[in-house]
């Protein structure tokens, strides 16, 4: 980590304009926020509670909203747009998914047509070059044929966007971990010298965070698939770059073992839809069957707030960010098995973790929880 602190004290000027996209975005979200929260109210676009929800009344949703304009905004005063077809591809790509997050909070979707839609606009982007071409000696797999780059990068893609999309429960919780993978994102990617894709990291990053001063518990509005689609999407398209540019195809390896890193940037959304969806399946229902089987429910369900439960999971995030990152001179598969192992060992200790289950939780949590 300490080398990682080197490399961005070296190449601070890189940075310049991903921080000023990051405030730029972070402005505009504080800004946005209040008037839209009023409008969102006005509306009565909310967040109706059932069975599956964690909340108890109405709750505005379609923050996104702010996130969404806050990237767009920083984006023309910062990118260098060029008429790539990637940038076109991306660009049209994130409004697809916003347009469909939005029709998506008014009149709830069938998840049929956004899994299509989200394959779709990951096609488009496996054409237009942003692909899993190797598994850097994986398995002992190096070079991937052309057809497994494209069928594992559109997987990947609508896979890590539905994963975002389904862990967006509780207050906090998908855009604490989205902020901390976008930044972190940022970070490499500048060091990889794409500083457009890492403005990209660096906007929505700043959106997110002023989205979160309204998000923390109590909750006035939620993000909504209006923002957890684009939020999954973009994680998910920056996670492949961070891979091929460190593939030693194209600038030469920055972070070894890349694909562990970005292993660890999703982790958490991934291995929890992955835990649940085979829960729902060995139990002969639908994988999209709404349920309250998510990681943060197992802590919730026990009784603790959701301030502790977004905390601690964004905390687990941190820890599992660090070791992708010193994992780094490790084999990949024992690499990829130590965090699997991470994973498995959280998710048995919040299944049973209750208040006033252990000294190491402090009395006054232990009372907001219960």
């Amino acid at each position: 980590m300490l080398q990682l602190l080197n490399q961005i004290n070296l190449n601070f000027s890189a940075f310049k304009f991903s921080i000023l996209a990051f405030v730029t975005a972070f402005i505009i979200a504080m800004l946005v926020m209040p008037p839209l929260i009023r409008v969102v109210n006005r509306f009565h676009l909310f967040d109706v509670p059932d069975d599956r929800k964690e909340h108890i009344t109405p709750i505005p949703t379609m923050g996104g909203i702010a996130s969404f304009l806050s990237l767009i905004v920083a984006c023309l005063l910062w990118y260098r747009f060029t008429n790539d077809i990637l940038t076109i591809s991306f660009f049209f790509s994130i409004c697809t998914l916003f347009a469909v997050g939005i029709m998506d909070d008014i009149r709830n979707m069938p998840a049929r047509y956004k899994l299509v839609i989200q394959a779709a606009v990951a096609c488009l982007i496996a054409f237009s070059g942003i692909r899993i071409e190797s598994f850097n000696g994986l398995f002992g797999i190096e070079q991937l044929p052309v057809a497994a780059q494209y069928t594992i990068t559109i997987i990947t893609i609508t896979g890590i966007t539905n994963a975002f999309n389904l862990i967006d429960g509780i207050d906090g919780l998908a855009g604490g971990i989205g902020f901390m993978s976008l930044i972190i994102l940022g970070i490499i990617l500048n060091l990889c010298k794409d500083g457009n894709s890492a403005i990209i990291a660096f906007a929505l990053g700043g959106g997110l965070l002023g989205f979160l001063y309204y998000n923390f518990n109590p909750a006035r509005i939620f993000m909504g698939d209006t923002g957890s689609l684009v939020l999954g999407f973009v994680v998910a398209v920056l996670s492949i770059e961070i891979i091929q540019l460190n593939s030693g195809l194209h600038y030469g390896v920055i972070i070894s073992n890349a694909p562990v890193f970005a292993l660890a940037v999703v982790a958490i959304p991934v291995f929890d839809t992955l835990r649940v969806f085979t829960i729902r399946t060995w139990q002969g229902r639908s994988p999209f069957s709404p349920d309250k089987n998510h990681i943060h429910h197992l802590l919730t369900n026990n009784g603790w707030s959701h301030s502790f439960t977004s905390r601690t999971i964004c905390l687990l995030h941190g820890f599992l960010l660090a070791s992708g990152y010193f994992l780094k001179n490790i084999p990949q598969l024992p690499a990829i098995g130590i965090l699997i192992a991470i994973m498995l060992l959280a998710t048995f200790i919040f299944q049973r973790l209750k208040p006033g289950s252990s000294t190491l939780i402090p009395s006054a949590e232990r009372s907001m929880a219960s």
